[in-house]
Formats: C-alpha cells, structure tokens, sequence
C-alpha cells in the first residue's frame, strides 16, 4: 500500500532549479523522519537529504549548499528543493518517512528527475 505520494519532478537544464514534493495519503501523527533518497542508473540507492520531526536537516556532501530540505508538520508534507542541478543529480528521487515507534520503514513510489547539459 502507497502510503506517501511524491510530485514536481521533470526535466531541467543544468543550472535549473525543481522542488520536490511528498505528502502522505492520510493524517498520520507520528510522522517521525522523512526524507528522500535517489537512485541513478546503474548505481546504488543514496540518501539525499533528511529532516527530523523536529526539524534537523541532514544532508549527502554532493547536494550541500545546493539542496534544501523542509517539512509542513500540519500537512504531513516533506519538500525537497534542488538548485544548481547538475546532470549527476539525474535519478529517480524516493521519498521515505520512518516510523517513530516501530522503525518500519515507508517509501513513496519515485520521481524522475532528468538534468540536461
């Protein structure tokens, strides 16, 4: 079962900007973690960005200074805002969010995200 429902992927030119979104299919109270993580082909998946249910950010060194993370508690909505793309940030983005309680981990079902040179 789909439980998160990511948009705003595309392709862009290098240089160019997108903004990630993922919101949950219902209200959830215990959101814990949520964060996204992107898979290019032929490579492994790598975490992207995270941001505590209090708000600390953490982030993969490629993407620092260039990527924003953020979250709107109410809506249960995680975002993802990417500029100065680069064609070595092409790949599917995966939006997670882990569960406080149980650990369990949710994945949305992927965005592609193509950066032209």
């Amino acid at each position: 079962q789909v439980q998160l429902v990511e948009s705003g992927g595309g392709l862009v030119q290098a240089g160019g900007s997108l903004r990630l979104s993922c919101a949950t299919r219902k209200v959830i109270y215990r959101i814990g973690t949520m964060g996204w993580y992107r898979q290019a082909p032929g490579k492994q998946r790598e975490l992207v960005a995270d941001i505590s249910s209090g708000g600390r950010t953490n982030y993969v060194d490629s993407v620092k200074g260039r990527f924003t993370i953020s979250r709107d508690n109410p809506t249960n909505t995680v975002y993802l805002q990417m500029s100065s793309l680069k064609s070595e940030d092409t790949a599917i983005y995966y939006c997670y969010r882990k569960d406080p309680i149980t650990s369990q981990t949710f994945w949305g079902q992927g965005t592609q995200v193509t950066v032209s040179s």
